[in-house]
């Protein structure tokens, strides 16, 4: 008798629907698991072994042949561990076959039976959903599941639990969605003193996810004001929650089966390799840029990054989507996220300070920011020098500055009418993802503002990217002003971003 279980297999954050077919036959003894397995999905057989015997059921002296279908296709995790034993155990009959093909199994198994969680519950409740499955897995794995509420979701705690189920003797209720975690503290704008135009940048930055470079000497506050940054940024809608969910489930970060509405904050170390940022290693796992997805990316220390790391974030800035190749698949993450990078002016930093700066300058200035490719900084929409903070800033109240809370309702605000403006161009979602096409077209530029434009593209010798990403500020300026049409002075405050650096100016 051919038994037949269905799992899923991974592929970037889609779960391909995996057939795991089961045969008992007459033969010298023998588990043979086929397909394609890696070495955790080969180990399953002892798993299933030890675990049936806690359960007193014992296999037969037969030649028992697993097969994962399709067999072309890779087979990683120690996910397959229950639907190869659920298949085992419908192939000795002692579950019905017919209510196996019904739902789509994932979990690992002890060797006491109990059921162990495992990463990719919610893209597994997709799949499960589309093929118009219920879903099993393991209760830890049941409230992150439970938030795909199209499907049937199934937790038992121990093997036992789910046969008992499939048999109809101990039917399970059905796992209901997880808490949604409280937003963590963050740092509040109201504690930056100084930094006026700073604080400008990063509410334009958070308002249409424009890319900002930050450029200054150390302790001016750089970090601190990418730390702001998540109180800042609007809460993520429903479709935009599942998709940065689905990523994190697969990297196995989401907490308690809890699916945030924060936006993801990232910051990896200068010293992260480039299959840490952009995706890679072991199984082709999703990297920072895509656990930064729908959320913003922080780069401190910009030019200490090693180069190739660097330059293999130029084309998934422009796409919003990373594909990891590999001999044997293409994976593909997307990564729509706002980028701020923080670098100091030098090596020493102090470039600006006669008194402190190195023998080396302003040279090693140029030097320094030479470490990013003008490609690269080509794409940062947002360009700003940020002083060292003077005593007298630090002696202000915390009441002369404006909090959080007051920043992220204008952004908040203007998020909104670029949701209502983009509504029927599909992919559009913010100015930044906006061409230059689409935002002339919706509100076209007057004669004035036109010749403004063409001034400082000659003068600044503005690349086609670079004036599409002046014209995209320039919107985001307007919608947080509440005007309906781009200024003059919308486009002299893009421009004011776009100016070069000038080492020790």
């Amino acid at each position: 008798m051919v038994a037949i279980a269905y799992s899923v297999a991974f592929e970037g954050v889609e779960a391909r629907l995996v057939e795991v077919q089961c045969s008992v036959a007459p033969g010298l003894p023998s588990f043979a698991v086929v397909g394609l397995p890696d070495k955790a999905v080969s180990e399953a057989r002892e798993r299933v072994r030890a675990a049936f015997g806690a359960l007193a059921v014992a296999l037969p002296s037969k030649r028992v042949t697993v097969n994962l279908s399709p067999a072309d296709l890779p087979k990683e995790g120690s996910h397959f561990d229950l639907p190869i034993a659920l298949a085992v155990l419908a192939a000795l009959e002692i579950i019905p076959a017919e209510e196996l093909e019904r739902v789509v199994s994932l979990g690992e198994l002890a060797l006491d039976g109990r059921l162990v969680a495992v990463n990719g519950a919610l893209p597994a409740a997709m799949a499960a959903a589309e093929d118009e499955r219920a879903l099993l897995c393991p209760r830890t794995c049941g409230p992150e599941a439970a938030w795909v509420a199209s499907v049937p979701v199934f937790a038992p705690a121990h093997l036992r639990e789910a046969i008992d189920h499939l048999t109809g003797r101990a039917p399970l209720a059905t796992a209901a969605p997880g808490e949604v975690p409280a937003p963590a503290a963050t740092r509040d704008l109201a504690e930056v003193r100084g930094q006026e135009r700073a604080r400008r940048a990063i509410e334009i930055a958070a308002a249409g996810r424009h890319h900002l470079l930050m450029v200054g000497p150390p302790g001016a506050g750089k970090s601190m004001l990418a730390a702001c940054l998540p109180g800042l940024m609007p809460v993520l809608s429903p479709a935009e929650a599942l998709e940065t969910s689905m990523i994190h489930s697969l990297a196995g970060t989401l907490e308690e089966g809890g699916i945030s509405r924060t936006a993801p904050f990232r910051e990896p170390h200068h010293t992260a390799s480039m299959a840490a940022i952009v995706g890679g290693g072991r199984g082709a796992k999703p990297g920072e840029i895509s656990l930064a997805h729908n959320g913003v990316l922080f780069l401190d220390e910009l030019p200490e990054f090693a180069r190739p790391v660097l330059e293999t974030l130029r084309q998934p800035i422009e796409s919003g989507e990373v594909v990891v190749a590999r001999a044997n698949a293409h994976i593909r993450y997307p990564c729509r996220f706002l980028l701020i990078a923080a670098a100091n002016p030098c090596r020493c930093g102090h470039l600006a300070d006669p008194a402190r700066a190195c023998s080396k300058a302003p040279l090693c200035g140029a030097d320094y920011l030479a470490r990013i490719s003008g490609p690269l900084m080509d794409r940062f929409d947002l360009r700003i020098e940020v002083p060292a903070v003077t005593l007298d800033d630090l002696a202000l109240p915390a009441s002369a500055a404006e909090p959080s809370a007051t920043v992220a309702a204008r952004v908040t605000a203007a998020r909104e009418v670029q949701t209502h403006r983009f509504a029927s161009h599909g992919g559009v979602r913010v100015n930044a993802d906006a061409s230059g096409a689409l935002l002339e077209q919706i509100a076209p530029l007057d004669a004035e503002c036109r010749d403004l434009v063409r001034r400082a593209a000659d003068r600044l010798g503005l690349t086609a990217r670079g004036y599409h990403r002046v014209l995209r500020t320039a919107r985001t300026i307007a919608d947080l002003d509440g005007a309906t049409n781009i200024s003059k002075q919308h486009l002299a405050e893009a421009i004011s971003y776009r100016l070069p650096f000038v080492p020790g100016g």
